[in-house]
């Protein structure tokens, strides 16, 4: 049987969601957690990575277990998970889904969210969920350049650097908004793919835009140069949230 999972984690503590060698992973924990009840279990394979430090609310991830192994029906199977995980990580749902599902290749787009906290005192409570950012920001210019950043195009300007040359660089986002509470700031951003550290190059920059480094209007010159010296900064990894996956 497959099961399509959605998982929630605080990434603080992580070294992303891949398995990694030498570091523990949130990958690692959750199928720690899978093989004390179900040994036979297969690999987990999910939407996404996610960075150190970044956090998610719905990673969505499979996982294939023996008919013979599961005697709980499936509604239960998230609680029984969880019985066995750390605190800072969750599965939210977990249900049976087709045998030719894949996390990965089915993804339709991804919404990510980057929370900004523009107090000149830095919240507490926020202090592993949102960037602190002391000087004030012009919202307004904000949105201005985010619209730039809408529409296909290579983003390669935005993206970190890779040991590897990618196929393509080129991406569709859909959305680049914006929702704000007093002091929080919450930066909205859709789109088909991200490349990585795409979505804190995007983040980063709209930040120097809103503190006057950068013109709104510049952000069309930034995306044509294809060269990461040419756009603004990358955000800090804790502010970084993947709250969806659309299928």
């Amino acid at each position: 049987m497959k099961l399509k999972l959605t998982i929630a984690f605080d990434g603080t503590n992580y070294a992303g969601w891949q398995s990694q060698k030498n570091s523990v992973s949130v990958q690692q924990r959750v199928e720690e957690a899978v093989a004390k009840i179900f040994p036979r279990a297969s690999r987990l394979q999910s939407s996404s990575r996610t960075d150190t430090g970044v956090h998610a609310l719905g990673m969505v991830a499979h996982v294939e277990i023996p008919d013979d192994d599961l005697k709980m029906p499936v509604t239960k199977f998230a609680l029984a998970i969880n019985a066995h995980l750390p605190c800072d990580i969750r599965v939210m749902s977990a249900a049976r889904c087709r045998d030719d599902f894949e996390a990965r290749f089915d993804a339709k787009g991804k919404q990510y969210r980057y929370y900004i906290w523009m107090g000149t005192a830095m919240n507490p409570l926020l202090r592993q969920q949102a960037w602190h950012v002391s000087r004030p920001l012009d919202v307004a210019a904000m949105r201005a350049a985010a619209k730039f950043f809408v529409g296909r195009h290579d983003f390669k300007s935005l993206a970190g650097t890779r040991n590897y040359e990618m196929s393509s660089t080129v991406r569709n986002l859909t959305r680049c908004d914006f929702k704000r509470n007093g002091p929080l700031l919450t930066i909205i951003i859709e789109g088909d793919g991200f490349l990585y550290k795409m979505c804190r190059g995007i983040v980063g920059t709209l930040a120097q835009v809103g503190q006057g480094k950068i013109a709104p209007g510049a952000i069309r010159g930034m995306l044509a140069e294809r060269d990461r010296r040419a756009a603004g900064m990358t955000a800090p990894a804790h502010g970084l949230v993947l709250w969806k996956v659309f299928y």
